[in-house]
């Protein structure tokens, strides 16, 4: 496979989400190097996508450098992923907390109405595409971005910054079984519901309510799968 030009739009999320799933499911082992080339081959994809994408996952904690370019899955256990989201949802609760005892700006909440309508164009078949992925994964970093960001300082989202580098903390960590689409749905469904509840909350400046909102949405993909 050749090297793609330099018009090749940027990776898709799609890729990142394989990526990151071929490590969860063990295909790719804690210390095993990972070359762009095999990979791109494996996917189907161009190596510019891929080497975007390893990028990603080293950032979120899942690779690790290995010698001048190579990049290893970083060893992590069960209880380091848990830890790390209860973190973020004790953190993302207080920026949705704060958030709501602030009040929306316009901006703010034409953002995250610009989120939902996403999410509702995505789930409106009743079934997932493979490009839904990708949408879903856009508007999801954006509404939990928003959220994180809109507070009058910006202490609580550089520590959820931080906890985003450890395995599967942040948001955006979404890991999708494409055999199981029918599944993803429903998981996605769930929390398209959630994002909605939080916003109405927001909207009416329910701050207690909306911090265990947000709090008990960082667990849906750790907690909800065995009852979908």
């Amino acid at each position: 496979m050749t090297e793609s030009t330099a018009h090749e739009p940027i990776a898709p999320a799609g890729v990142v989400a394989a990526l990151r799933n071929l490590i969860v499911s063990g295909r790719f082992k804690a210390g095993e190097r990972l070359a762009e080339l095999p990979l791109a081959e494996e996917l189907g994809v161009s190596r510019t996508p891929v080497r975007l994408a390893v990028r990603t996952l080293e950032h979120e904690g899942l690779l690790e450098r290995s010698g001048r370019r190579g990049y290893a899955v970083r060893a992590f256990s069960e209880a380091d992923v848990r830890c790390a989201v209860d973190v973020r949802s004790v953190l993302e609760g207080l920026a949705a907390r704060r958030l709501a005892e602030h009040g929306l700006s316009p901006a703010v909440h034409a953002q995250l109405a610009a989120c939902l309508d996403e999410g509702e164009q995505v789930l409106a078949k009743g079934r997932l595409d493979a490009g839904d992925i990708d949408a879903w994964s856009r508007l999801n970093e954006v509404f939990h971005r928003t959220i994180a960001g809109a507070g009058e300082s910006r202490v609580v989202a550089e520590a959820i910054e931080r906890n985003n580098r450890l395995p599967f903390a942040s948001s955006d960590s979404i890991t999708v079984d494409r055999s199981a689409l029918a599944k993803e749905y429903e998981k996605l469904r769930v929390a398209q519901l959630q994002h909605r509840l939080v916003f109405e909350a927001l909207e009416n400046r329910e701050a207690a309510r909306v911090e265990g909102l947000m709090r008990e949405h960082a667990y849906i993909g750790v907690r909800y799968l065995r009852h979908l």
